[in-house]
Protein backbone atom coordinates (compact mmCIF):
# COMPACT_ATOMS: atom_id res chain seq x y z
CA UNK A 1 0.00 0.00 0.00
CA UNK A 2 1.17 3.68 -0.98
CA UNK A 3 1.03 5.60 1.98
CA UNK A 4 1.82 10.31 1.94
CA UNK A 5 1.93 12.32 5.00
CA UNK A 6 0.18 15.70 3.88
CA UNK A 7 1.69 18.34 5.60
CA UNK A 8 -0.65 21.43 6.70
CA UNK A 9 1.14 24.22 7.18
CA UNK A 10 -0.34 27.82 6.22
CA UNK A 11 -2.85 25.81 4.57
CA UNK A 12 -5.40 24.84 6.80
CA UNK A 13 -8.30 23.95 4.19
CA UNK A 14 -9.44 21.42 1.91
CA UNK A 15 -10.57 23.31 -1.00
CA UNK A 16 -8.01 24.17 -3.16
CA UNK A 17 -5.31 22.51 -1.83
CA UNK A 18 -2.78 21.16 -4.05
CA UNK A 19 -0.72 19.52 -2.15
CA UNK A 20 -3.57 17.53 -0.75
CA UNK A 21 -4.87 17.10 -4.11
CA UNK A 22 -1.09 15.57 -4.92
CA UNK A 23 -1.08 13.15 -1.63
CA UNK A 24 -4.78 11.58 -2.88
CA UNK A 25 -2.43 9.87 -5.46
CA UNK A 26 -1.44 7.31 -2.47
CA UNK A 27 -4.14 4.95 -1.25
CA UNK A 28 -3.63 6.27 2.02
CA UNK A 29 -2.95 9.60 3.46
CA UNK A 30 -1.48 10.95 7.14
CA UNK A 31 -2.66 14.29 8.19
CA UNK A 32 0.02 16.07 10.24
CA UNK A 33 0.82 19.69 11.67
CA UNK A 34 3.35 20.79 13.36
CA UNK A 35 4.21 23.60 15.87
CA UNK A 36 7.73 25.20 14.73
CA UNK A 37 9.20 27.26 17.81
CA UNK A 38 12.92 25.97 16.80
CA UNK A 39 13.29 26.96 13.32
CA UNK A 40 11.33 29.95 13.47
CA UNK A 41 13.89 31.38 16.49
CA UNK A 42 12.40 35.01 16.50
CA UNK A 43 9.81 34.95 14.27
CA UNK A 44 7.54 32.60 16.77
CA UNK A 45 3.99 33.26 16.12
CA UNK A 46 2.72 35.76 18.62
CA UNK A 47 -0.42 35.38 20.26
CA UNK A 48 -2.85 36.88 19.04
CA UNK A 49 -1.77 34.09 15.99
CA UNK A 50 -1.57 31.43 18.27
CA UNK A 51 -5.11 31.87 19.30
CA UNK A 52 -6.95 31.87 15.50
CA UNK A 53 -4.46 28.83 15.26
CA UNK A 54 -5.55 26.52 18.05
CA UNK A 55 -9.48 27.44 16.38
CA UNK A 56 -8.25 26.70 13.14
CA UNK A 57 -6.48 23.85 13.89
CA UNK A 58 -10.05 22.60 15.48
CA UNK A 59 -12.20 23.23 12.26
CA UNK A 60 -9.86 21.70 9.92
CA UNK A 61 -9.12 18.44 12.44
CA UNK A 62 -13.05 18.28 12.36
CA UNK A 63 -13.13 18.46 8.88
CA UNK A 64 -10.81 15.41 9.13
CA UNK A 65 -13.13 13.71 11.17
CA UNK A 66 -10.71 13.93 13.81
CA UNK A 67 -8.07 12.54 12.60
CA UNK A 68 -5.41 15.57 12.22
CA UNK A 69 -2.12 14.35 13.78
CA UNK A 70 -1.21 17.86 15.57
CA UNK A 71 2.50 18.01 17.33
CA UNK A 72 5.07 20.76 18.00
CA UNK A 73 8.71 20.63 17.58
CA UNK A 74 10.85 20.18 15.18
CA UNK A 75 9.92 18.69 11.47
CA UNK A 76 13.58 18.08 10.51
CA UNK A 77 13.31 15.30 12.74
CA UNK A 78 9.76 14.80 13.64
CA UNK A 79 8.51 14.68 9.57
CA UNK A 80 11.48 11.96 8.67
CA UNK A 81 10.53 9.37 11.93
CA UNK A 82 6.87 9.55 11.30
CA UNK A 83 7.71 9.13 7.74
CA UNK A 84 9.72 5.45 8.44
CA UNK A 85 7.43 5.31 11.75
CA UNK A 86 4.22 4.88 9.23
CA UNK A 87 6.48 3.36 6.31
CA UNK A 88 5.01 6.82 4.22
CA UNK A 89 6.73 6.52 0.61
CA UNK A 90 5.57 10.58 -0.20
CA UNK A 91 5.38 14.02 2.03
CA UNK A 92 3.39 16.54 0.45
CA UNK A 93 3.25 20.01 1.53
CA UNK A 94 2.59 23.76 -0.07
CA UNK A 95 5.53 26.24 -0.30
CA UNK A 96 5.72 29.26 2.61
CA UNK A 97 7.93 32.00 1.86
CA UNK A 98 9.21 33.15 5.10
CA UNK A 99 13.17 33.23 4.83
CA UNK A 100 13.41 30.97 8.05
CA UNK A 101 10.52 28.46 6.05
CA UNK A 102 12.64 28.14 3.13
CA UNK A 103 15.90 27.50 4.61
CA UNK A 104 14.01 24.68 6.55
CA UNK A 105 12.27 23.08 4.09
CA UNK A 106 15.36 23.03 1.61
CA UNK A 107 17.08 21.09 4.51
CA UNK A 108 14.42 18.99 4.88
CA UNK A 109 13.81 17.69 1.60
CA UNK A 110 17.27 16.53 1.07
CA UNK A 111 17.08 14.98 4.73
CA UNK A 112 13.69 13.29 3.25
CA UNK A 113 16.02 12.17 -0.64
CA UNK A 114 18.67 10.84 1.99
CA UNK A 115 16.00 7.46 3.56
CA UNK A 116 14.51 7.48 0.01
CA UNK A 117 11.09 9.00 0.72
CA UNK A 118 9.62 11.61 -2.08
CA UNK A 119 9.28 15.71 -1.01
CA UNK A 120 7.17 17.54 -3.06
CA UNK A 121 6.22 21.11 -2.65
CA UNK A 122 3.56 22.77 -4.03
CA UNK A 123 1.92 26.47 -4.58
CA UNK A 124 -1.20 27.90 -3.27
CA UNK A 125 -0.87 30.36 -0.95
CA UNK A 126 0.27 33.06 -4.10
CA UNK A 127 -1.23 34.02 -7.08
CA UNK A 128 1.84 33.75 -8.77
CA UNK A 129 5.22 32.56 -7.43
CA UNK A 130 8.34 35.18 -6.38
CA UNK A 131 10.09 34.06 -9.64
CA UNK A 132 7.24 34.51 -11.81
CA UNK A 133 6.81 38.28 -11.75
CA UNK A 134 9.98 39.86 -12.68
CA UNK A 135 10.93 42.96 -15.00
CA UNK A 136 12.80 42.18 -18.11
CA UNK A 137 15.68 42.52 -16.83
CA UNK A 138 15.34 39.84 -15.29
CA UNK A 139 15.68 41.59 -12.04
CA UNK A 140 12.74 41.66 -9.28
CA UNK A 141 10.41 45.14 -9.12
CA UNK A 142 10.67 47.69 -6.37
CA UNK A 143 7.64 49.49 -6.92
CA UNK A 144 4.14 48.04 -6.42
CA UNK A 145 2.62 49.26 -9.80
CA UNK A 146 4.39 48.24 -12.29
CA UNK A 147 4.70 44.91 -10.15
CA UNK A 148 0.62 44.83 -10.59
CA UNK A 149 0.05 46.00 -14.11
CA UNK A 150 3.09 45.13 -16.09
CA UNK A 151 4.57 41.46 -13.76
CA UNK A 152 0.67 40.22 -12.63
CA UNK A 153 -1.90 41.37 -14.91
CA UNK A 154 0.01 40.48 -18.56
CA UNK A 155 1.24 37.39 -17.33
CA UNK A 156 -0.47 34.40 -16.72
CA UNK A 157 -4.10 34.39 -15.21
CA UNK A 158 -4.49 33.23 -11.58
CA UNK A 159 -5.05 29.23 -11.65
CA UNK A 160 -8.78 27.87 -11.44
CA UNK A 161 -9.41 26.95 -7.48
CA UNK A 162 -9.25 22.87 -7.27
CA UNK A 163 -12.72 21.67 -5.46
CA UNK A 164 -12.69 19.83 -1.91
CA UNK A 165 -12.06 15.94 -2.34
CA UNK A 166 -15.21 13.61 -1.94
CA UNK A 167 -13.32 11.56 -0.29
CA UNK A 168 -9.81 11.57 1.56
CA UNK A 169 -8.22 8.03 2.41
CA UNK A 170 -7.21 9.20 5.65
CA UNK A 171 -4.29 6.99 7.67
CA UNK A 172 -5.72 6.90 11.40
CA UNK A 173 -3.49 4.84 13.36
CA UNK A 174 -0.05 6.18 13.84
CA UNK A 175 2.64 4.55 16.02
CA UNK A 176 3.60 7.50 18.00
CA UNK A 177 5.86 5.70 20.43
CA UNK A 178 7.91 5.47 17.30
CA UNK A 179 8.87 9.03 17.76
CA UNK A 180 7.64 10.25 21.01
CA UNK A 181 11.18 11.29 21.93
CA UNK A 182 11.18 13.67 19.30
CA UNK A 183 8.22 15.77 20.16
CA UNK A 184 7.12 17.77 23.18
CA UNK A 185 3.44 17.85 22.75
CA UNK A 186 0.86 16.12 21.03
CA UNK A 187 -2.85 17.12 20.43
CA UNK A 188 -4.24 20.74 19.91
CA UNK A 189 -4.98 21.55 23.73
CA UNK A 190 -1.91 20.13 24.66
CA UNK A 191 0.02 23.16 22.77
CA UNK A 192 -1.68 25.54 25.15
CA UNK A 193 -1.97 27.64 22.05
CA UNK A 194 -5.02 29.73 24.16
CA UNK A 195 -3.76 32.63 26.23
CA UNK A 196 -3.38 32.30 29.95
CA UNK A 197 -5.51 35.38 31.11
CA UNK A 198 -8.83 35.44 29.35
CA UNK A 199 -8.01 38.62 27.27
CA UNK A 200 -9.39 37.12 24.23
CA UNK A 201 -12.83 37.35 25.37
CA UNK A 202 -13.84 40.14 22.53
CA UNK A 203 -11.59 38.41 20.09
CA UNK A 204 -14.18 35.38 20.39
CA UNK A 205 -16.84 36.98 19.89
CA UNK A 206 -15.46 38.79 16.72
CA UNK A 207 -14.88 36.42 14.78
CA UNK A 208 -16.06 33.03 13.09
CA UNK A 209 -12.92 30.80 12.28
CA UNK A 210 -12.43 27.86 9.59
CA UNK A 211 -12.52 26.69 5.98
CA UNK A 212 -16.19 27.27 6.10
CA UNK A 213 -16.10 30.49 8.25
CA UNK A 214 -13.96 31.97 5.63
CA UNK A 215 -15.85 31.11 2.45
CA UNK A 216 -19.10 32.42 4.25
CA UNK A 217 -16.68 35.86 4.82
CA UNK A 218 -16.02 36.16 1.42
CA UNK A 219 -19.67 35.38 -0.07
CA UNK A 220 -20.59 38.45 2.35
CA UNK A 221 -18.34 40.76 1.14
CA UNK A 222 -18.75 40.14 -2.06
CA UNK A 223 -22.37 40.62 -1.53
CA UNK A 224 -22.41 43.81 0.53
CA UNK A 225 -18.95 45.00 0.12
CA UNK A 226 -17.78 45.15 -2.95
CA UNK A 227 -20.07 47.81 -4.75
CA UNK A 228 -18.13 50.65 -3.18
CA UNK A 229 -15.11 49.31 -2.25
CA UNK A 230 -12.76 51.38 -3.52
CA UNK A 231 -13.64 54.50 -1.66
CA UNK A 232 -15.71 52.66 1.01
CA UNK A 233 -12.41 50.98 2.26
CA UNK A 234 -11.30 53.95 3.74
CA UNK A 235 -14.01 54.59 6.19
CA UNK A 236 -13.44 52.03 9.17
CA UNK A 237 -17.16 51.78 10.09
CA UNK A 238 -18.55 51.05 6.86
CA UNK A 239 -18.68 47.41 5.17
CA UNK A 240 -16.51 47.91 2.44
CA UNK A 241 -13.60 45.88 3.56
CA UNK A 242 -12.89 42.07 3.26
CA UNK A 243 -11.52 41.27 6.57
CA UNK A 244 -10.34 38.19 4.64
CA UNK A 245 -6.27 38.70 5.83
CA UNK A 246 -6.33 36.24 8.81
CA UNK A 247 -8.06 33.56 6.54
CA UNK A 248 -5.46 34.43 3.99
CA UNK A 249 -2.96 33.87 6.45
CA UNK A 250 -3.77 30.66 8.14
CA UNK A 251 -4.78 29.58 4.24
CA UNK A 252 -8.60 29.13 5.35
CA UNK A 253 -9.48 30.32 1.64
CA UNK A 254 -6.88 30.70 -0.98
CA UNK A 255 -6.01 33.96 -3.07
CA UNK A 256 -7.08 31.71 -6.42
CA UNK A 257 -10.55 31.40 -4.58
CA UNK A 258 -11.13 35.02 -3.53
CA UNK A 259 -9.76 36.53 -6.92
CA UNK A 260 -12.13 34.26 -9.05
CA UNK A 261 -14.77 34.70 -7.05
CA UNK A 262 -14.43 38.25 -7.28
CA UNK A 263 -14.21 38.42 -11.08
CA UNK A 264 -17.45 36.92 -10.88
CA UNK A 265 -19.17 38.76 -8.39
CA UNK A 266 -17.45 42.38 -10.15
CA UNK A 267 -18.19 41.53 -13.86
CA UNK A 268 -22.05 40.35 -12.99
CA UNK A 269 -22.18 43.58 -10.85
CA UNK A 270 -20.27 46.02 -13.47
CA UNK A 271 -18.03 47.00 -10.31
CA UNK A 272 -15.33 47.56 -12.65
CA UNK A 273 -13.04 50.27 -10.37
CA UNK A 274 -14.12 48.47 -7.12
CA UNK A 275 -13.11 45.01 -8.79
CA UNK A 276 -9.86 46.24 -9.77
CA UNK A 277 -9.22 48.33 -6.54
CA UNK A 278 -9.70 45.01 -4.71
CA UNK A 279 -7.76 42.79 -6.15
CA UNK A 280 -4.70 45.08 -6.33
CA UNK A 281 -5.47 44.61 -2.39
CA UNK A 282 -4.81 40.98 -3.35
CA UNK A 283 -1.95 41.53 -5.32
CA UNK A 284 -0.07 44.13 -2.24
CA UNK A 285 0.25 40.70 -0.65
CA UNK A 286 2.22 39.04 -3.45
CA UNK A 287 4.24 42.14 -3.52
CA UNK A 288 4.90 42.16 0.32
CA UNK A 289 5.67 37.98 -0.34
CA UNK A 290 8.14 38.95 -3.64
CA UNK A 291 9.95 41.75 -0.90
CA UNK A 292 10.58 39.28 1.42
CA UNK A 293 11.63 36.33 -0.93
CA UNK A 294 14.39 38.22 -2.55
CA UNK A 295 15.00 40.44 0.62
CA UNK A 296 15.58 38.37 3.15
CA UNK A 297 16.61 40.61 5.84
CA UNK A 298 13.47 42.81 4.91
CA UNK A 299 12.03 42.23 8.99
CA UNK A 300 14.85 43.67 10.17
CA UNK A 301 17.24 45.87 8.03
CA UNK A 302 15.87 49.01 6.43
CA UNK A 303 15.97 48.73 2.12
CA UNK A 304 16.73 52.29 1.96
CA UNK A 305 20.64 52.34 3.84
CA UNK A 306 20.07 55.71 4.31
CA UNK A 307 17.81 55.23 7.10
CA UNK A 308 20.46 53.21 8.95
CA UNK A 309 21.70 56.48 10.32
CA UNK A 310 17.96 58.07 11.16
CA UNK A 311 18.48 59.54 14.84
CA UNK A 312 15.30 57.74 16.30
CA UNK A 313 14.11 58.73 19.43
CA UNK A 314 13.63 56.33 22.75
CA UNK A 315 10.88 57.36 24.78
CA UNK A 316 9.34 54.62 26.70
CA UNK A 317 6.67 56.12 27.99
CA UNK A 318 5.60 57.06 24.52
CA UNK A 319 5.97 53.75 23.09
CA UNK A 320 3.66 52.21 26.34
CA UNK A 321 0.86 55.35 25.47
CA UNK A 322 0.67 54.24 21.98
CA UNK A 323 0.53 50.76 23.02
CA UNK A 324 -2.20 51.53 25.33
CA UNK A 325 -4.06 53.56 22.73
CA UNK A 326 -3.82 56.30 25.40
CA UNK A 327 -2.07 58.99 23.19
CA UNK A 328 -4.72 61.67 23.60
CA UNK A 329 -5.33 61.35 19.76
CA UNK A 330 -8.88 59.57 19.95
CA UNK A 331 -8.26 58.19 15.88
CA UNK A 332 -4.78 56.52 17.28
CA UNK A 333 -6.69 55.57 20.44
CA UNK A 334 -9.25 53.63 18.63
CA UNK A 335 -6.90 51.97 15.98
CA UNK A 336 -4.75 50.81 19.15
CA UNK A 337 -7.67 49.46 21.24
CA UNK A 338 -9.49 48.08 18.34
CA UNK A 339 -6.31 46.07 18.02
CA UNK A 340 -5.92 44.89 21.21
CA UNK A 341 -9.36 43.67 21.55
CA UNK A 342 -10.30 41.81 18.28
CA UNK A 343 -6.60 41.18 16.56
CA UNK A 344 -7.67 43.04 14.14
CA UNK A 345 -7.19 47.05 12.57
CA UNK A 346 -8.70 49.14 9.93
CA UNK A 347 -6.51 49.22 7.11
CA UNK A 348 -6.64 53.08 6.96
CA UNK A 349 -6.44 53.19 10.83
CA UNK A 350 -3.27 51.14 10.52
CA UNK A 351 -1.69 53.78 8.33
CA UNK A 352 -2.20 56.52 10.82
CA UNK A 353 -1.24 54.44 14.13
CA UNK A 354 2.15 53.72 11.92
CA UNK A 355 2.34 57.58 10.84
CA UNK A 356 1.94 58.75 14.44
CA UNK A 357 4.61 56.59 15.69
CA UNK A 358 7.05 56.49 13.67
CA UNK A 359 6.96 59.69 12.35
CA UNK A 360 5.35 62.05 15.07
CA UNK A 361 7.17 59.95 17.70
CA UNK A 362 10.03 59.17 15.70
CA UNK A 363 9.97 55.70 17.53
CA UNK A 364 11.52 53.05 15.40
CA UNK A 365 9.74 51.14 13.12
CA UNK A 366 10.68 47.83 14.69
CA UNK A 367 8.45 48.57 17.83
CA UNK A 368 5.60 48.96 15.78
CA UNK A 369 6.54 45.78 13.93
CA UNK A 370 6.31 43.88 17.02
CA UNK A 371 3.51 44.88 18.99
CA UNK A 372 1.39 44.41 15.84
CA UNK A 373 3.02 40.85 15.62
CA UNK A 374 2.07 39.86 18.46
CA UNK A 375 -0.98 41.20 18.47
CA UNK A 376 -2.88 40.43 15.13
CA UNK A 377 -4.40 37.61 14.45
CA UNK A 378 -3.18 38.38 10.72
CA UNK A 379 0.12 38.75 11.79
CA UNK A 380 2.04 38.02 8.61
CA UNK A 381 6.21 38.28 8.42
CA UNK A 382 6.18 39.79 4.58
CA UNK A 383 3.19 42.31 4.81
CA UNK A 384 3.99 43.26 8.64
CA UNK A 385 7.33 44.20 7.42
CA UNK A 386 7.04 45.37 4.37
CA UNK A 387 3.67 47.66 5.77
CA UNK A 388 5.99 49.14 8.57
CA UNK A 389 8.99 50.00 6.09
CA UNK A 390 6.58 51.65 3.66
CA UNK A 391 4.89 53.67 6.26
CA UNK A 392 8.21 54.81 7.75
CA UNK A 393 9.69 55.51 4.56
CA UNK A 394 12.65 53.40 4.03
CA UNK A 395 11.16 50.49 2.31
CA UNK A 396 10.70 49.79 -1.11
CA UNK A 397 8.17 51.98 -3.10
CA UNK A 398 7.77 53.55 0.17
CA UNK A 399 5.43 56.47 1.19
CA UNK A 400 7.59 59.48 1.48
CA UNK A 401 9.02 60.38 5.11
CA UNK A 402 7.46 63.76 4.53
CA UNK A 403 4.00 62.06 4.35
CA UNK A 404 2.68 62.39 7.88
CA UNK A 405 -0.82 61.58 8.49
CA UNK A 406 -1.99 63.92 10.33
CA UNK A 407 -4.59 61.97 12.97
CA UNK A 408 -6.87 64.30 13.62
CA UNK A 409 -7.95 65.51 9.52
CA UNK A 410 -8.04 61.95 8.73
CA UNK A 411 -10.05 61.25 11.94
CA UNK A 412 -12.76 64.23 10.46
CA UNK A 413 -12.62 62.88 7.14
CA UNK A 414 -13.26 59.36 7.52
CA UNK A 415 -15.08 59.26 10.91
CA UNK A 416 -16.76 62.38 10.35
CA UNK A 417 -19.84 61.48 12.96
CA UNK A 418 -17.08 59.76 15.16
CA UNK A 419 -18.80 56.43 15.29
CA UNK A 420 -15.57 54.08 15.58
CA UNK A 421 -14.03 56.64 17.73
CA UNK A 422 -17.14 56.23 20.19
CA UNK A 423 -17.03 52.59 19.97
CA UNK A 424 -13.72 51.95 21.04
CA UNK A 425 -12.73 55.35 23.41
CA UNK A 426 -16.38 55.55 24.88
CA UNK A 427 -15.41 57.71 27.52
CA UNK A 428 -15.21 60.74 24.91
CA UNK A 429 -18.96 59.27 23.51
CA UNK A 430 -20.12 62.51 24.99
CA UNK A 431 -18.41 65.13 23.57
CA UNK A 432 -20.03 66.49 20.11
CA UNK A 433 -18.16 65.65 16.87
CA UNK A 434 -16.75 69.32 16.38
CA UNK A 435 -14.34 68.56 19.30
CA UNK A 436 -14.54 64.70 19.46
CA UNK A 437 -11.58 64.30 17.35
CA UNK A 438 -9.20 66.52 18.73
CA UNK A 439 -10.08 66.80 22.80
CA UNK A 440 -6.99 68.59 23.78
CA UNK A 441 -8.07 71.84 21.48
CA UNK A 442 -11.42 71.48 22.89
CA UNK A 443 -12.95 74.43 25.23
CA UNK A 444 -13.59 73.58 29.06
CA UNK A 445 -16.92 74.32 29.38
CA UNK A 446 -17.34 71.92 26.36
CA UNK A 447 -14.98 69.42 28.63
CA UNK A 448 -17.32 69.87 31.50
CA UNK A 449 -20.34 69.10 29.66
CA UNK A 450 -19.54 66.13 28.49
CA UNK A 451 -18.11 65.18 31.66
CA UNK A 452 -14.34 64.61 30.78
CA UNK A 453 -11.53 65.38 32.35
CA UNK A 454 -8.02 65.39 30.25
CA UNK A 455 -5.39 64.01 32.43
CA UNK A 456 -8.03 61.99 34.22
CA UNK A 457 -10.64 60.66 31.98
CA UNK A 458 -8.59 61.18 28.90
CA UNK A 459 -5.08 61.64 28.47
CA UNK A 460 -4.23 65.12 27.33
CA UNK A 461 -2.06 64.75 23.70
CA UNK A 462 1.18 63.16 24.14
CA UNK A 463 3.05 65.72 22.01
CA UNK A 464 2.20 68.42 20.05
CA UNK A 465 1.35 67.67 15.78
CA UNK A 466 2.91 70.58 14.11
CA UNK A 467 6.07 70.47 16.56
CA UNK A 468 6.23 66.80 16.61
CA UNK A 469 6.00 66.98 12.42
CA UNK A 470 9.08 69.70 12.30
CA UNK A 471 10.95 67.38 14.30
CA UNK A 472 10.52 64.59 12.24
CA UNK A 473 11.31 66.75 8.79
CA UNK A 474 14.44 67.75 10.69
CA UNK A 475 15.20 64.57 11.63
CA UNK A 476 14.73 63.85 7.67
CA UNK A 477 16.85 66.44 6.07
CA UNK A 478 19.47 65.12 8.98
CA UNK A 479 20.05 62.44 6.71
Amino acid sequence: MQRSIMWFRQDLRLSDNPALTAALAAQDILAVYIVDDINSQNWKMGAASRWWLHHSLQSLNNSLDGNLLVLAGDPLQLLPELAKSVKATQVHWNRCYEPWRVARDKTLKERLNEISIEATSHKAALLWEPWEVKKKDGTPYRVFTPFYRRGCLQGATPSVPIAAPKQIPLHTKVNAEAFANCVGQQGIDALALLPSIPWDKTMRSTWQIGEQAAQKRLATFLQQGLDGYKQGRNFPQRQNVSRLSPHFHFGEISPQQAWNEAQRAGLEGQFDDDLDCFQSELVWREFSNSLLFYNPELPVENLQKKFDHFPWASNKAHLQAWQRGMTGYPLVDAGMRELWATGYMHNRVRMVVGSFLVKNLLTHWHHGQAWFWDCLVDADLAANSASWQWIAGCGADASPYFRVFNPVTQSERFDADASYIRKYVPELAALPNKYIHNPSAAPQQVLDEAGVTLGEDYPKAIVELKRSRERALEAFKSL
